[in-house]
């Protein structure tokens, strides 16, 4: 009889950069978790063109599976991971992820020994490209990088708590199979909760954020753990002020959504045709035209404008 998997690594791709997804499966291969408790997903999301993950990786990883799902964007690929994943606990790794060798160890002994353990993540750290400027290290949390430090956190989970600054980003996000059950359910019943994630060259970013939330408010706790450690491969056109600005925006736009859907938007919803006027005047007090970072901050104001007109729309047409 097959064994079960315990873990399910899903890494949802598309079109992947052949030095960068190579050193992500390279990270996989070194895991020191045991092969027998652990399987490989490769969710191929509606790529542009064949491609194949390098064979001699392929063959290093336990439990190897392709699948490819034809719906274009990131929260048609994770759905199609859970539905094909078999562990008790899902990792979902990002394309550009490499973990530490003990990552995955460290998710069996948190999720063991923390029965009420619904969702976790530990330190996002940089791997630049190239030597990033100074003044943008105010923008790298933009780029799901984050450290909060060298002890353990966990929130409890419960109707209506407040989310906490330590919680998981979608780059190596731990989730329990059943703590992901009132997510399903939920965009089950809101369509409008798949358009919280990429797609295609749209980055919003809100859906790792939604389904966190989902986990949390059905009473699943939520931790930071620091063994969870791993690196972000980070480009040089990512640190493009252009870049860092769309990037803000669709952040800030899907936050308010997803704030929203959860009862905790402290914005109030604003009607579309202001959205343009109410830009305007952000334009002129963050001075957006003087720097690249002030023009960053801009688009991030106005891509909260656009979230509190998108809610008008959700209030008025439920």
């Amino acid at each position: 009889m097959p064994v079960v998997p315990q873990l399910s690594v899903v890494i949802p791709t598309r079109n992947p950069h052949p030095e960068r997804f190579r050193r992500t499966l390279e990270g996989l291969a070194a895991q020191t978790f045991e092969h027998a408790r652990w399987e490989t997903l490769l969710i191929d999301n509606a790529s542009d063109q064949p491609w194949d993950p390098p064979p001699d990786l392929v063959t290093a990883l336990p439990h190897f599976r392709r699948v490819v799902e034809p719906q274009l964007g990131l929260t048609p690929a994770r759905l199609r991971g859970l539905a094909e994943a078999q562990g008790s606990v899902i990792v979902f790794v990002d394309d550009d992820n490499v973990l530490v060798p003990d990552y995955l160890v460290g998710v069996a002994r948190q999720f063991e020994s923390h029965p009420g353990l619904g969702a976790a993540g530990g330190p996002v750290l940089p791997k630049f490209e190239s030597p990033p400027a100074e003044w943008t290290r105010e923008f790298w949390p933009l780029l799901a990088l984050r450290d909060s430090g060298e002890q353990s956190l966990v929130c409890r989970g419960g109707l209506g708590v407040t989310w906490p600054a330590f919680a998981p980003v979608g780059a190596g996000l731990c989730l329990r199979r059943q703590a992901a059950e009132p997510y399903l359910r939920a965009i089950a019943n809101d369509p409008r909760r798949k358009l919280l994630d990429r797609r295609g060259a749209a980055l919003a970013s809100g859906g790792d954020n939604d389904i966190v939330f989902a986990a949390l408010h059905a009473g699943w706790d939520v931790g930071y753990f620091p063994e969870l450690s791993l690196t972000h491969l980070i480009p040089s056109d990512r640190l493009d002020p252009a870049y860092l600005g769309r990037l803000n925006e669709a952040i800030m736009r899907t936050w308010v959504l997803v704030l929203h859907i959860h009862g905790q938007c402290p914005w109030p919803a604003v009607r579309p045709w202001t959205v343009p006027l109410r830009s305007a005047r952000a334009w002129l007090r963050t001075r957006a035209w003087t720097t690249p970072a002030n023009r960053i901050r801009w688009m991030g104001r106005r891509g909260q404008f656009r979230g509190q007109g998108i809610i008008h729309g959700f209030e008025t047409n439920p």
